[in-house]
């Protein structure tokens, strides 16, 4: 278990605002080996940090991302949704995987590529998404580090696989049992799950063989998979972080 990779959902939502540099930092100073973090882009083509569609959920204003320029963005938000950019260099030197949410188009993910370059971060980011958008970052970035998301059992056909290339295969935690977890690992894929928070599911993973974990409980993934216990949380302020911020489903 120990060369399981922990990855924190979004940061660290139970305490902080999801997809905030302040809760990818929470992450890691609680034992993270990697961030996962959603990117969309704004009107004018900057990718930032943030898993809806609008800004509603998150920042109370009920715009559409694409509708607004970066710079209204940072207005609006008080500078709350960091640039890729600056989330890159605020996790300097750990592993950071890029979820794509809907589906962008191989520009789209160009942009999102171009950007992880250009802050030199590319031996250290992998991506992950669904077919087309993987297809698209493949296309973007010959050389990129993907895991393809699984959301049902059916094995992904072969010519996916070969266009894709993925090294991981990521599968929502309640699809993965045994017989998964070896169908996986046979076809020479490393099995990266998503999103348990329970204590009882991390076990059950890392029992199959997980070789990654995405959660909103990263110091208690940490803690399990390092045979320690893990911190107390304040139960209300969380609950409390959560109600506001929600750490999402995906």
């Amino acid at each position: 278990m120990q060369n399981v990779t922990a990855v924190a959902h979004r940061g660290d939502p139970y305490r902080v605002r999801e997809n905030t540099l302040a809760s990818l930092r929470s992450a890691l100073d609680r034992g993270a080996d990697a961030v996962e973090i959603d990117v969309r882009l704004t009107r004018d083509g900057v990718p930032v940090l943030l898993h809806d569609g609008t800004l509603k959920r998150l920042w109370e204003h009920d715009r559409p991302l694409l509708s607004l320029s970066w710079e209204e963005v940072r207005g609006v938000t008080a500078g709350g949704v960091p640039a890729l950019s600056d989330a890159l260099a605020a996790t300097d030197g750990s592993r950071v995987m890029i979820d794509l949410p809907g589906t962008p188009d191989v520009r789209a993910a160009r942009r999102v590529v171009d950007a992880v370059r250009e802050s030199g971060a590319r031996d250290r980011v992998y991506y992950c998404a669904g077919a087309a958008a993987m297809l698209a970052v493949r296309a973007a970035d010959p050389s990129a580090e993907i895991a393809l998301t699984r959301t049902t059992l059916a094995p992904p056909r072969a010519g996916l696989l070969e266009a894709v290339r993925p090294r991981w295969l990521n599968y929502r935690f309640g699809l993965v049992d045994r017989a998964l977890a070896d169908r996986v690992h046979r076809g020479g894929h490393l099995l990266s799950v998503w999103t348990p928070d329970t204590r009882r599911s991390m076990r059950r993973l890392l029992a199959l063989g997980a070789d990654s974990v995405t959660t909103n409980r990263i110091d208690v993934l940490c803690a399990l998979r390092d045979g320690r216990r893990p911190r107390r949380v304040d139960r209300a302020r969380a609950s409390a972080t959560l109600a506001i911020n929600g750490p999402g489903a995906s």
